[in-house]
């Protein structure tokens, strides 16, 4: 989810998609999700949080982690389509036109239909009480919408193909503040697909800068630093979310609604406080066609944040972030084959790297570590 217009447009040579980074079929599935629960540690007491936290291998079939694949693939392609009509459109005629400047509000919409649908799910479907301590949703959702700010500022001192190849870089800091927050542990074949697939991604989406350089080049800039900050942000959400997966098994959607329902909270206040809200409504008033699309939007997010927090729950937080990173790798890989575009060579290298990191991960990845 992103408070800056998500983007399917080019901008510098690159199609710029749907955010980071950080949601999303209804019927069985939907049931089967709603109650399935990460199984104890292997070789651990299930009863004694402190050691649930050791290992806690991913629960989920291939089936599972195929529709949450292509569910989330699906939901973001929507999203991002209507995000950019929503954003990028002009609204009114002549010298009266203007555009949509109201992405708090955007995502205060959007939140709060997540929160809804969210809740209406555990309406309808059995599943235990939930054990997650409130706090941790309330550090969630700020380190969730911090990282959302940071991405979305750093656009205002650096290209938005530099974000996209700084968020790239997102399962790295998962899986490090996983490690050292969540004392989750990995084996070193799943360091090496991560690598392998974020190196692949960046050499992939990697502009070449022209022969001249400016005055404005530098190496670490106030955009740098927000980029940082947010991939931290985003280290963090993996990290707490790893937490209640492993100490508390939190199911999907009491993941969903509580985090939604913190962050409804915090940009209520925000938009209040900013005035944003009262010239949003007048917006909305003077072209109410508008909220038609906000509002498929919202149900666009919040059945995207399904399959979001159902790969996290069932299969962890550093797969998700794999799969919303590459998702984005996918979509313009896509886009060059359909329309016939042309790959320099340094791409299809990138590809190859992205290819070799999925084989890895899905031929050792779930390979056990032996009890010593």
């Amino acid at each position: 989810m992103t408070t800056q217009g998500v983007k399917g447009s080019k901008t510098d040579g690159f199609t710029q998609l749907t955010l980071d980074d950080r949601h999303r079929e209804a019927g069985s599935f939907l049931a089967e999700s709603s109650n399935s629960a990460p199984p104890p540690s292997v070789g651990t007491d299930s009863r004694d949080p402190a050691m649930a936290t050791t290992q806690l291998p991913a629960s989920g079939s291939t089936r599972q982690l195929i529709i949450c694949f292509v569910g989330i693939f699906v939901c973001y392609f929507y999203y991002g389509i209507l995000q950019e009509k929503i954003t990028r459109s002009d609204y009114g005629e002549g010298e009266n036109k203007e555009r949509f400047n109201y992405f708090f509000c955007l995502v205060f919409v959007q939140c709060i239909i997540n929160a809804i649908c969210a809740r209406s799910v555990l309406q309808l479907t059995k599943t235990e009480p939930d054990k997650t301590p409130t706090r941790m949703y309330a550090i969630c959702a700020v380190t969730y919408l911090g990282a959302m700010v940071a991405s979305n500022s750093s656009l205002k001192w650096v290209s938005y193909p530099m974000q996209v190849l700084g968020k790239s870089c997102k399962p790295i800091p998962v899986m490090i503040l996983g490690v050292l927050v969540a004392r989750k542990s990995y084996p070193w074949i799943k360091y090496l697909s991560v690598l392998l697939i974020v190196a692949g991604v960046a050499t992939f989406m990697y502009k070449d800068k022209g022969g001249k350089t400016t005055a404005d080049d530098h190496l670490l800039g106030w955009g740098e630093i927000l980029l940082l900050t947010s991939l931290t942000l985003d280290g963090l959400t993996g990290a707490v979310q790893e937490k209640m997966r492993s100490e508390s098994r939190t199911q999907p959607h009491h993941m969903m609604f509580n985090i939604n329902l913190w962050s409804i909270l915090y940009l209520g206040i925000t938009v209040f406080a900013t005035g944003e809200m009262f010239t949003f409504v007048s917006f909305v008033n003077r072209y109410p066609y508008v909220m038609w699309n906000i509002l498929l939007f919202g149900l666009g997010s919040a059945l995207g944040q399904h399959f979001i927090f159902v790969t996290v729950t069932t299969f962890g937080p550093l797969t998700c972030s794999i799969i919303t990173t590459t998702r984005k790798f996918f979509t313009i890989l896509g886009s060059v084959i359909i329309f016939a575009n042309p790959l320099l060579l340094r791409q299809w290298f990138g590809v190859a790297l992205v290819f070799s990191g999925l084989g890895v991960d899905s031929v050792f990845g779930k390979i056990k570590k032996k009890p010593k």
